[in-house]
């Protein structure tokens, strides 16, 4: 129903950025919000941030808080995840996500159960 991919992973230098994008298709105007996950190899994957077009609101973890940032289209279900002052614990293969609207009040964005599409990743490697 919605396919969500993602570009601009690489291979960078520690201090360096790069800017992911995650586009959708399909039945687009049926997502609420669109998020960023983040997963190395033999831990979960978490959240890194999230941008929601009901209520216009960005979420992001602590980790990356102030260095990265979310942003998104308003005419389409598209985000971007601008990285700056990349570490090396950030390398991980990054997931675009995409979930539609609940029908709850309260809605943790940080939580997979959260999202209902995802995207194939795009790996990003940062060397020091």
């Amino acid at each position: 129903q919605v396919t969500l991919v993602e570009s601009g992973g690489g291979l960078v230098q520690a201090g360096d950025s790069l800017r992911l994008s995650c586009s959708a298709s399909g039945r687009i105007f049926s997502i609420d919000h669109m998020g960023w996950f983040r997963q190395t190899p033999g831990k979960e994957r978490e959240f890194v941030a999230s941008a929601v077009w009901s209520d216009g609101k960005t979420y992001y973890s602590d980790s990356v808080k102030g260095r990265f940032t979310i942003s998104r289209d308003n005419t389409q279900r598209t985000v971007y995840l601008q990285m700056d002052s990349l570490k090396r614990e950030d390398t991980a293969v990054y997931y675009c996500a995409a979930g539609e609207k609940r029908s709850y009040y309260s809605v943790a964005y940080y939580y997979r159960s959260e999202y209902d599409y995802w995207g194939q990743g795009t790996q990003v490697t940062v060397s020091s």
